[in-house]
């Protein structure tokens, strides 16, 4: 099975990749690990990423493209995958199809965890991170034993510049903008599968596994 993962940032979709790819066998593919892999292997695609994220900026679709499909190509990926992260516009999309077709594959599902922003601004001002050790929790649904600390390693627990409401904020203006149109690409396609992310982690993972079959 070749899926793809769609949802707002915060909706849950990386959860639930990770969670289809351990019952299913097949990797859990994120560009963030394909550019990192890369970049620390030092291969010449990650050298060409590394010099725009140096940079801080977004490495162009072009490479984007190259550095997934090349990753696509390798053994454990034979079986299927779950696509998280990507693709993140139109562009993208279509040069994934693309290079699909050239080698006679396709997406067989785009599966789009849906969160109404007002859910995600809540959802995401609510985590804490570890500026010790990096853990994350939730003040509702993961709370720390001790507010403020973690129980890991004992320091403290921040509000990321990431999870602020103005940050998140924008952060949705950019999916909406960018991101959102792949719903109609992948509906016309006829792969597009809808599931609600406002419910219990382990519910949306049943309703994922309902559509995808046992």
């Amino acid at each position: 099975m070749r899926i793809i993962m769609l949802g707002a940032p915060g909706a849950g979709k990386g959860t639930q990749a990770k969670k289809i790819a351990e019952k299913y066998h097949i990797p859990h593919i994120s560009t963030g690990d394909i550019f990192r892999a890369n970049i620390k292997e030092g291969t010449e695609l990650g050298a060409k990423a590394k010099t725009f994220m140096d940079q801080g900026l977004l490495v162009p679709d072009e490479l984007v493209v190259e550095l997934v499909v090349d990753r696509l190509r390798q053994d454990d990926a034979k079986e299927g995958y779950v696509l998280d992260g990507f693709p993140r516009t139109i562009p993208q999309a279509e040069a994934l199809t693309a290079a699909l077709n050239a080698i006679g594959e396709k997406i067989d599902y785009a599966i789009d965890v849906d969160v109404p922003d007002e859910n995600i601004v809540r959802r995401m001002g609510g985590r804490r991170a570890c500026v010790g050790c990096g853990a994350t929790y939730h003040l509702e649904y993961n709370p720390p034993k001790v507010e403020g600390i973690c129980d890991t390693c004992g320091k403290e627990l921040i509000l990321r510049d990431d999870d602020k409401p103005e940050t998140v904020a924008r952060r949705l203006s950019v999916y909406h903008e960018q991101t959102q149109p792949l719903i109609e690409y992948y509906t016309k396609a006829g792969v597009l599968k809808t599931v609600d992310g406002t419910i219990d982690i382990d519910d949306v993972f049943a309703n994922i596994i309902s559509i995808l079959g046992a």
